[in-house]
């Protein structure tokens, strides 16, 4: 039975959409915890919080043994992904958690997303409230195409009111859902967007999965967009182009500025399907998709909503390469132990998961027909002797 010491580093793993990255945390930790790959860590980790303890009155009677009883495998995450994104997840391990801040907050990160035109929401996604309906019927492909390179290079970005940002002490969507304005401007992040690749194939297509969003009603039976389409706190960003944009505008002699979103007339409704823009985009850390299609939107002097994320890179860790799947875990732990601890000493770089599996898999198949024939012999033994 192999045996596994220093289980720390980093490694990566495939979040499905439809959990938080919290929960699906969660989820690794007790398998990493309930296995024998993490047996010895974790016993050591277990011996020194006793050792810790012991010396302190109040953990006595039995108290340590508790909480040493109760701890889990160390882990944590490198950036999070909302419950509707999927993607690479990269996860530190013991020691290796003092690794993430690089993946926080320095390295690269490349997105495909998919977005339908015509309607803006509280939160950028499919999971907010319509704040307005737009106009759709001017948008052509190269108008498309044209303003996302508006917005490759250096730009600011505004948050979106719906998130977790704080503002004096309070939510930003505390503010939009009571209508107050903001005490003070949000502050903008300065982050670059490295390239924007617009799938040509399905632009603009309505034939997709997504359905258009129906309008929430409030206690009175009106539209709830009737109360934020005038919202100030949800309206009023400013919209931000690359400086690399506008710097070409000026040598060019062309102006930058586009026209507000047209609102669409009460007397027109949207199509069933809504026109969908699909893209790749690669940025850098601190970087909110949902704002930069949001921002696109207006780009079109309309609107846009975000319906599926997908983080296929971050820095050396890329989809359908070197990233584990929940799925993985399920296997023989002689399997999954193996390959784990060669992506956590060597970095995970250079590693093709597919190739490692299935080298480590024909290993141990080879060695399973010995421990058999041991396991059989020794039964046998067993029977003789009963």
């Amino acid at each position: 039975m192999l045996r596994y010491f220093n289980m720390n580093g980093v490694f990566a793993i495939y979040k499905p959409s439809g959990i938080s990255s919290a929960k699906f945390l969660d989820r690794v930790q007790a398998t990493f915890t309930e296995s024998k790959v993490f047996a010895h860590d974790l016993q050591q980790a277990r011996a020194k919080i006793l050792s810790d303890l012991n010396t302190d009155k109040k953990w006595r009677g039995g108290r340590a043994e508790k909480k040493a009883s109760r701890t889990k495998v160390k882990i944590g995450h490198g950036g999070t992904l909302d419950p509707l994104a999927s993607g690479v997840l990269v996860v530190g391990v013991g020691l290796g958690t003092k690794k993430l801040q690089f993946y926080l907050s320095e390295c690269r990160k490349t997105y495909e997303t998919k977005a339908l035109l015509g309607i803006s929401t509280t939160t950028g996604d499919s999971e907010g409230e319509i704040i307005t309906h737009n106009e759709i019927d001017h948008i052509t492909s190269e108008m498309v195409k044209d303003a996302t390179k508006k917005f490759i290079g250096d730009i600011k970005q505004t948050p979106p009111i719906f998130s977790a940002l704080k503002v004096n002490g309070k939510p930003l969507y505390e503010y939009a859902r009571q209508g107050l304005p903001l005490p003070t401007s949000i502050k903008v992040r300065d982050v670059t967007v490295y390239d924007i690749k617009v799938f040509e194939d399905d632009l603009l297509s309505t034939d997709h999965e997504f359905k258009t969003l129906v309008s929430e009603l409030d206690e009175n039976g009106v539209p709830k967009e009737h109360g934020l389409e005038n919202n100030p706190t949800l309206n009023d960003s400013p919209l931000y182009f690359s400086s690399q944009y506008l710097e070409k505008c000026e040598k060019e002699e062309v102006s930058s500025e586009v026209g507000k979103p047209k609102i669409l007339p009460s007397d027109k409704d949207l199509p069933e399907k809504l026109p969908m823009i699909h893209f790749s985009s690669d940025v850098s850390s601190g970087t909110y998709i949902r704002s930069l299609i949001s921002d696109i939107g207006r780009a079109l002097e309309s609107s846009a909503y975000m319906v599926e994320l997908i983080r296929t890179k971050q820095s050396e860790w890329e989809l359908g390469k070197n990233v584990f799947t929940i799925e993985d875990f399920e296997k023989d732990e002689r399997i999954w132990g193996a390959v784990l601890k060669k992506v956590l000493d060597d970095g995970g770089k250079d590693i093709d998961l597919k190739s490692e599996f299935e080298k480590i898999a024909s290993e141990v198949a080879k060695e399973s027909p010995e421990q058999d024939s041991h396991q059989s012999k020794k039964r046998s033994i067993d029977e003789v002797e009963n």
